[in-house]
């Protein structure tokens, strides 16, 4: 990391450290110039797909906020949305929107996904966030969103990053989501609306967990998709042996 001269670097005891005099808030100056050096150096691949999205850092007494592409590199913790829509579809049951990533994305190019997601900008709540992502990615209109979107909890997770995210691997990446069901009339259809999203796909709980079991989905969706079908009864103690464990 070429670091610049707001920061101090101790190699002995292994910290890293922002000088500031008290009253002062200079931390979010400082870790994004630092951001910003290194990714005009091209130091870190991950800093090379750069959106100007701000997070805030949790834990501290006041107000810091990270670039989006610094999070990981610093092991922030990130706070996000993940929504799964899905439908009624005659005698079938219910069946679930998946879409595809696309291809030319940098974290997990053509992989499954929860049907929303997104991470959380600072200054910005859950529900507010859900209603960006789903306009964005999937042309759900706000009124749509506001009138069937259920939230049903959060789950928290740990994740060190591999060749598939994009950028350096081993990265540590922990995370919370915040979790919405929605029930979509049939009528309705999910269709991508910017060039994150390849398509959108319509498939019965048994299609998508056997494309769960091969991998084929983005890990931290994955996570939320176990969570989905343990609350839904498609996941019991009877057919899974690592209930307790889930």
């Amino acid at each position: 990391m070429p670091w610049t001269g707001k920061f101090q670097v101790d190699d002995v005891q292994r910290t890293v450290t922002i000088g500031y005099a008290p009253g002062e808030c200079v931390e979010t100056m400082a870790i994004n110039e630092q951001l910003e050096k290194a990714r005009e150096s091209d130091s870190f691949q991950i800093l090379r797909s750069w959106r100007d999205e701000l997070y805030l850092i949790l834990g501290v007494d006041r107000e810091v906020r990270i670039a989006h592409g610094g999070s990981a590199l610093f092991g922030i913790h990130t706070i996000g949305v993940h929504m799964m829509a899905f439908c009624r579809k005659d005698l079938d049951g219910i069946k679930l929107w998946i879409p595809r990533r696309a291809a030319t994305k940098q974290t997990y190019p053509g992989m499954l996904d929860n049907t929303v997601g997104g991470g959380i900008v600072a200054g910005e709540d859950p529900f507010d966030c859900l209603l960006r992502e789903a306009r964005e990615e999937a042309s759900l209109p706000e009124h749509c969103i506001r009138n069937h979107a259920r939230a049903v909890g959060t789950i928290s997770y740990f994740h060190v990053r591999d060749a598939r995210a994009g950028g350096e691997v081993g990265l540590l990446q922990p995370a919370t989501q915040y979790l919405y069901d929605m029930e979509l009339p049939a009528d309705m259809v999910p269709k991508p609306s910017d060039e994150e999203v390849q398509e959108f796909l319509l498939w019965s709980l048994a299609e998508t967990m056997a494309a769960l079991k091969e991998g084929q989905f983005k890990p931290n969706s994955a996570v939320a998709l176990i969570d989905f079908f343990i609350r839904h009864g498609y996941i019991t103690a009877r057919n899974e042996p690592e209930y307790r464990e889930l």
